[in-house]
């Protein structure tokens, strides 16, 4: 019987555990048989459940002292007497030392576990089919990389299974294996690792190992059951593309003998669950399955580590390329040997990537050091290497017809070794049972169309490829003919050059040879059909073709004609001709065509051979070359803006054409005048009557200089004896008159020095003589430099602005107006601006405005003044 406790005693112990815990990182629930029980029929168990934690799990909901067993009777399904109370035995804390491998970069400084052992007795009566023993808690710690979100709701069941007398005989008197406790370890993303699931069996009994799904338990509303549900158990719900059986994906496997997982993390840094399942074999007998559950920590650490695949196959080329399988700390060295008595490389590439050319090929023994930390941390590996290039796979169908199976051909080629392993994939899209190992299978399809065969070959050097194809399934063979209608002469006999998979049959047996053939020969002396049937495999398909037939050949070389010399023509022969041959060969674009083009440089008559067969007949016609017409437009000239040019053109030829004729003063002469406005081209167009069709061409170009804008400059003042510099604009030459009191007469801005009011009159001009004039009036006054302003002024009236006057002065800084009560109105450093006597667009009243005035005369001193004026209406 079970060990029996109060149920009070229960609600006592758990009514703290209740509580939900979020902490539980694993456990394995494991026996020994201690020997028959203390009644008739009955064994006696020592069972123990190994539960990890979390390290940092304080709480009195998450460190339990008593814990509930349940056990359930396999013959009927139903808990087995009341429940065990197992109590805790120990605990112990591992942890992984970061400092315990200098080799990892960044090694994790957080994986820790809390183990806690939990004994009871359980008394059994021995039965058929044995005993499951289950406790469950909830809940698993939160965020589980390879579960479905939210993990920290979902709960865990630990088993133990006693065998039944069925499944071997005394299979009961067993003691359960025992994983071995080494489950710190650094595994970092991204890199190569192991971790072992193995376990100790001291009856002597074989084990293989697996990965299975862990199994939920308990809830967030009944964290910590009293009584555990009954089997079997749901398993937890892995989050895509992790499963029970890939819980760290499809890079990592577990070994089944030694129960040691390697491979690949995953590049995602987090908890990951992982449930091992130990087989337990007695004399080949599968008498208990052994569970595990844990969560390992995958961190974001660089272990050193040499990881290569177990061998390499190179079938292309006898250049190779090797890496390693990880990325290693920064720094590391990799130092590469190639069984080919080559030297050895060294590369610090971070992959480890190098290339080697082998000299020929064979099976090699490559080897790989890793060295990091001046030879302190060092690694290695060591891989086959199997160089044969020169693998070619491939394949052709032997057929289309969907009534009967397609026969497919491998046509594989290897300079070494042979195809030995074939992996056939038809395509059918109405099965999944389309495949074959067969070198040369076949497969029946039972529906038309395109599909896609795929053959993955093997060479007995270890090349493996793959070869794809489209393959048409038809109801019908296609029938290839050369022609749908062709003409023969009625002397000759036509070889038919048709293509097929299949028997063809020709009909009507008339003037015909091989009518059993692709390839017939027919000589009838009618026009006739010709009926075609193709059978591949009992599908047949039809076509036609027809021959006509002549006894003479019809042909006409064309109407002479006329060309303008070193003009092209292309020439139209007619006629029922299936070949032409044309002479002379010289000046024509193809002398074996219907229509060539021909670009003769003298009149030359061209001779047309037309053939069809054995027949044959000739004709010509005479390609005259006569000159174009000659016109001369003459040279281009440049004119003035509102000036004529005269033209003087002349043409060889019988009549001519000028455009554009707007601007043109008689377009009928070839001596017009023209009169544009802006640049303009006039094109000459010359005709003659001796045969060349096209006019002669020739242009002439009238430039138009834009118009002069002479532009002296703005009347001005200055004191007397101050340099102006005058500054023109509008042409490109220039000359001032009188040339009195210049520095230089001829320029666009010379330097005048006046003692009296002065005018200057300037000619801007250009190379061809457009010219214009323009003046300024230079104001003298025969003082120091100031800058006078009007002590008066009416708006709108001749004196309207209020503007400074600035004399000798070279840099004007400001004017400025007040009003009587100081308030700013008008301002501009620029002297050519006034005030117009309104403040927002009102006009003032009649009233005395201060001003002032600022700048700097030609000799740098500074100059201020200030002063009143009067608005006047």
């Amino acid at each position: 019987m079970v060990k029996k406790a109060v149920i009070f005693l229960f609600s006592t112990l758990f009514c703290v555990g209740l509580l939900k815990a979020e902490h539980i990182k694993g456990g394995e629930m494991y026996y020994t048989y201690n020997g028959p029980g203390p009644t008739a029929n009955t064994n006696s168990y020592t069972v123990t459940l190994k539960l990890y934690i979390d390290c940092k799990a304080t709480s009195p909901g998450q460190l339990d002292t008593a814990i509930p067993f349940t056990v359930f009777n396999k013959d009927n399904g139903q808990q087995y007497g009341d429940t065990a109370l197992a109590r805790l035995a120990k605990e112990q804390f591992i942890n992984f030392d970061p400092a315990s491998n200098p080799c990892i970069s960044n090694a994790p400084t957080d994986v820790c576990y809390r183990i806690r052992w939990f004994t009871t007795i359980v008394v059994v009566p021995i039965n058929n089919n044995g005993y499951t023993i289950a406790y469950q808690r909830c809940c698993r710690v939160a965020n589980i990389v390879n579960l479905v979100s939210p993990s920290g709701n979902a709960g865990s069941t630990y088993t133990a299974e006693l065998p039944g007398s069925v499944v071997y005989p005394e299979a009961y008197k067993n003691n359960s294996p025992q994983f071995v406790t080494n489950d710190v370890a650094a595994i970092c993303a991204n890199s190569a690792f192991t971790f072992s699931f193995a376990a100790v069996e001291i009856d002597g009994d074989s084990l293989s190992y697996s990965l299975c799904g862990g199994y939920t338990g308990g809830s967030t509303q009944s964290p910590a059951p009293i009584i555990a549900s009954q089997p079997p158990y749901t398993q937890l719900n892995y989050q895509f593309p992790f499963s029970g059986t890939s819980p760290l994906g499809a890079s990592s496997t577990i070994n089944p003998v030694t129960g040691l997982i390697t491979g690949i993390a995953p590049g995602v840094t987090g908890q990951y669950v992982i449930t091992a399942c130990a087989y337990e074999y007695r004399k080949g007998v599968l008498i208990n399955v052994h569970r595990k559950d844990i969560h390992v920590a995958v961190s974001n650490c660089i272990p050193l580590k040499a990881y290569l695949d177990p061998n390499y196959v190179f079938c292309d080329d006898l250049k190779v390329s090797f890496k390693n399988n990880q990325i290693n700390p920064a720094g590391s060295s990799y130092i590469w040997t190639y069984g080919d008595g080559s030297k050895a490389d060294t590369t610090l590439d971070p992959t480890g990537a190098v290339t080697h050319q082998y000299a020929d090929s064979g099976t090699y023994t490559v080897k790989l050091k890793v060295i990091l930390a001046g030879g302190q941390c060092v690694d290695s590996a060591t891989t086959s290497a199997k160089v044969y290039p020169g693998f070619y796979p491939g394949f052709i169908p032997q057929g289309t017809c969907i009534l009967f199976p397609i026969p497919f051909q491998d046509t594989t080629k290897s300079r070494y070794g042979a195809a030995s392993k074939w992996s056939w994939n038809f395509g059918d899209e109405t099965t999944t049972a389309d495949t074959s190992h067969q070198q040369n299978p076949s497969w029946k399809y039972s529906t038309t169309g395109f599909k896609t065969v795929q053959l993955i070959v093997e060479s007995t050097k270890g090349c493996i490829d793959t070869a794809t194809a489209q393959v048409e399934v038809r109801d019908k063979p296609p029938i290839n003919l050369p022609f749908k209608d062709t003409l023969i002469c009625s002397i000759d006999t036509l070889k038919i050059n048709a293509s097929g998979n299949g028997i063809f049959s020709w009909s009507p047996n008339y003037n015909i040879i091989n009518a059993n053939t692709a390839t017939p020969s027919v000589f009838p002396k009618l026009p006739t059909w010709y009926y075609v049937s193709l059978n591949e495999n009992g599908c047949v398909n039809n076509d036609s073709l027809r021959v006509r037939v002549v006894d003479t050949v019809t042909l006409f070389a064309g109407n002479d004609t006329t060309i303008c010399a070193a003009d092209s023509i292309r020439l139209n022969p007619s006629g029922d001709g299936l070949q032409f041959v044309w002479t002379p060969a010289t000046a024509i674009s193809n002398a074996n065509v219907k229509n060539p083009i021909v670009f003769p440089s003298t009149t030359t008559v061209y001779k047309v051979t037309a053939i069809i067969g054995k027949c044959r007949k000739d004709d010509d016609l005479t390609v005259k070359t006569v000159p174009y017409p000659t016109s001369i437009a003459g040279p281009d000239s440049t004119i003035c803006f509102d000036d004529t040019a005269q033209l003087n053109a002349s043409i060889v030829g019988s009549r001519f054409v000028w455009s554009p004729t707007s601007t043109l003063s008689n377009p009928s002469i070839l001596n017009p005048l023209a009169f544009p406005t802006t640049t303009t081209t006039y094109t000459l167009y010359a005709y003659d009557t001796l045969g060349c069709p096209k006019p002669g061409i020739s242009q002439i170009t009238v430039n138009v200089r834009n118009k002069i804008i002479a532009f002296a400059g703005n009347d001005t003042s200055v004191v007397i004896s101050q340099p102006l510099q005058l500054n023109g604009s509008g042409g490109i030459l220039y000359q001032w008159a009188p040339s009195t009191n210049l520095n230089n007469a001829a320029i666009k801005n010379p330097i005048a020095i006046l003692s009296d009011n002065f005018t200057y009159i300037m000619r801007a001009y250009t190379p061809e003589g457009c010219e214009a004039y323009d003046t300024i009036n230079i104001k003298v006054f025969k003082t120091l430099p100031d800058i006078f302003v009007p002590n008066a002024f009416v708006p709108g009236g001749k004196n309207r602005l209020l503007r400074p006057i600035p004399v000798g002065i070279a840099q004007f800084d400001f004017f400025r107006v007040y009003n009587r009560w100081g308030q700013l109105v008008f301002q501009t450093s620029n002297p050519a601006y006034g005030w117009d006597g309104t403040i927002g667009g009102k006009t003032q009243d009649t009233g005395t405005f201060v001003w002032m005035a600022q700048g700097v005369d030609y000799t740098g001193r500074k100059v201020f003044r200030k002063g009143t004026a009067t608005l006047i209406h």
